[in-house]
């Protein structure tokens, strides 16, 4: 056989892509595959590790988009799957795992009306945000955004959790409120579609000479979440319902102020 066989596909061009490049697309998979993992267990009935599952993609969530920035292996499809496992990881499992937990005991159908609701919005939200992106690298501009528009997918599937916690951190059955935690879950999904000015990480800028207290901060909330996960959990979705409020008394008071 000679050295190159003609009979033999060839490998064309440009096709062959170096491993690391794949690297946060697998980071990604390995998020959905959470969230998926997440809808097995909750079918079960195993609602506590569906919970941890889903956490567990948030992180995730979080470790992709910077492994992808630093790795500068950024690509359009890496955004597009990227969009489509937050989906289903922060709108389908959530509201499934509420439904199952406090609607679906009683046997209350219109409860899963508000669920669908929900869900509807951690859609619209993420294509929104696909569109801003779009819209942003089209205008060229690569500045990072000093707050998000209306509460991140992310931060609206913890939110959406915040009952769950409550029933893992009291023993308090959801099933028992069931009408309180669907008229939650929908103010959780409107405000995933509202303009609302929400907190954004890439507008903190961090002093060199403070850093060692962002370590040993780090360190103590690692630590008390370690501690107690569930009260912990709670006690920050409830600062970040305060910062919601104070957005919302900014931007009321900015309208009603007299223009010039």
């Amino acid at each position: 056989m000679s050295e190159e066989d003609p009979d033999l596909p060839r490998e064309a061009e440009g096709d062959s892509l170096p491993f690391l490049t794949l690297v946060p697309n697998m980071v990604t998979t390995l998020g959905l595959c959470s969230g998926l993992t997440a809808i097995r267990f909750l079918m079960a009935g195993q609602f506590l590790t569906a919970v941890w599952l889903i956490l567990f993609a948030i992180v995730i969530d979080g470790l992709d988009g910077l492994i992808a920035r630093r790795l500068k292996a950024t690509s359009d499809f890496g955004a597009q799957l990227d969009s489509l496992s937050d989906f289903l990881n922060f709108g389908v499992t959530p509201g499934f795992l509420v439904y199952q937990m406090a609607v679906a005991p009683g046997e209350r159908a219109g409860g899963w009306i508000f669920v669908l609701v929900y869900i509807v919005c951690c859609c619209m939200r993420l294509a929104r945000f696909n569109v801003a992106q779009n819209r942003a690298a089209t205008n060229g501009d690569s500045r990072p955004a000093t707050h998000f528009t209306g509460v991140p997918a992310p931060a609206g599937a913890l939110m959406a959790l915040l009952p769950a916690f409550i029933s893992f951190e009291t023993g308090i059955s959801l099933a028992d409120h069931p009408t309180l935690v669907e008229l939650y879950i929908v103010v959780v999904g409107v405000l995933m579609v509202s303009r609302l000015p929400t907190f954004s990480p890439k507008s903190i800028r961090v002093p060199r000479e403070k850093t060692v207290w962002i370590m040993i901060g780090l360190a103590l909330l690692v630590g008390i979440m370690l501690a107690e996960i569930w009260r912990a959990l709670i006690v920050m979705i409830l600062l970040y319902a305060i910062s919601l409020v104070h957005s919302a008394a900014r931007v009321f008071l900015n309208r009603r102020r007299p223009r010039p």
